[in-house]
């Protein structure tokens, strides 16, 4: 509760303060909170949720498990064995730096602005996090403990979930940044080729000069954005909770 407190303290702050700041504008493209909030009910309390907000929601869960599923899977080849390491490298340090934006144009002629299009796009910017970090996890697991249990025959299957296992915070850091890259890719994906999703809406808003709902829009990809990073860390938290017993019996040895 006292955790919650924290996390919910600033910004609560920051709205206030804004509320407070913008109670008395007059300009069209900062329009008082107030208005904005009015807005946001009009608005997101309508069908205008179910037409836009649950198709991007299911866009980046989609998006965000293919990626996080790919990532894993190859970081942990890549970071398990040389020679995919080695055979990869120069096509990873390419890709890697390659913004998934760039792809829109192509993707646009190859495909359409299908929902297809668009889920290439969030799962190629959100990918290299898992992948890199999943890599570099299990690059970093324990050869030690590797090794005995190798020495006491068991099962490959159950080595290579002890490699995955220690590489788990790494993993999960990978995903909390490709958590935030899959949201802006979706809704940058979906401002330049879509035909419905929040992305689209605020990009129309903006378009008919409607500032208030287009300011309502952008609150609420920000709402989403900072659920879904809780929800994370609530997995996380729980997922990670061998780790950091582990970490604290270490830190407490003389």
């Amino acid at each position: 509760m006292k955790a919650l407190g924290y996390a919910l303290g600033l910004p609560a702050a920051l709205v206030a303060a804004w509320w407070v700041a913008s109670d008395g504008s007059t300009n069209v493209f900062l329009p008082p909170l107030r208005t904005i909030v009015e807005a946001f009910r009009d608005v997101w309390f309508s069908d205008t949720f179910a037409r836009d907000v649950v198709p991007s929601l299911w866009r980046l869960a989609a998006g965000y498990t293919i990626a996080l599923a790919a990532g894993v899977v190859l970081g942990f080849v890549i970071g398990r064995w040389a020679v995919p390491r080695a055979l990869t490298g120069p096509l990873l340090a390419y890709f890697r730096v390659l913004p998934a934006p760039v792809l829109i144009p192509v993707l646009l002629v190859a495909v359409g602005i299908g929902d297809t299009t668009k889920l290439v796009v969030i799962t190629v910017g959100a990918v290299w996090p898992i992948l890199l970090n999943t890599a570099d996890g299990v690059r970093a697991a324990d050869e030690v403990g590797l090794e005995t249990a190798a020495a006491y025959r068991l099962p490959r299957r159950t080595r290579h979930l002890l490699a995955l296992r220690g590489a788990s915070p790494q993993i999960f850091a990978g995903a909390r940044q490709a958590l935030g890259l899959s949201i802006i890719l979706m809704v940058v994906s979906e401002m330049l080729m879509s035909t419905d999703g929040l992305g689209f809406t605020v990009v129309q808003f903006q378009r008919s000069f409607a500032i208030p709902q287009m300011w309502s829009g952008v609150l609420l990809i920000g709402l989403l954005g900072f659920g879904l990073a809780k929800l994370f860390e609530l997995v996380e938290r729980r997922a990670l909770r061998w780790h950091r017993g582990h970490t604290g019996q270490l830190t407490e040895r003389p």
